[in-house]
C-alpha cells in the first residue's frame, strides 16, 4: 500500500495521523469525531475513483 501512496502521500498521512493526536492529546471525543470524518471522506472518494474507473472500462 505504501509503495502506491509515493513520499508525498506517506507525508500526508503521517501529518494526519500527528495532527488527530495532537487534538486527542487536548480532546479525545472531538479528536474520534475527527478520524471517523477523515475515514468517511476516504470512503467516499475511494469508491467514487473506483466508480469513475468502472466507467471507463478500467476496474
Amino acid at each position: 500500500m505504501f509503495d502506491k501512496l509515493g513520499a508525498k502521500g506517506i507525508a500526508g498521512v503521517v501529518c494526519l495521523l500527528v495532527g488527530i493526536a495532537v487534538v486527542a492529546y487536548q480532546a479525545p471525543i472531538v479528536a474520534a469525531g475527527m478520524a471517523l470524518v477523515v475515514a468517511g471522506l476516504g470512503l467516499v472518494a475511494s469508491g467514487l475513483v473506483q466508480s469513475a474507473l468502472g466507467a471507463f472500462g478500467m476496474v
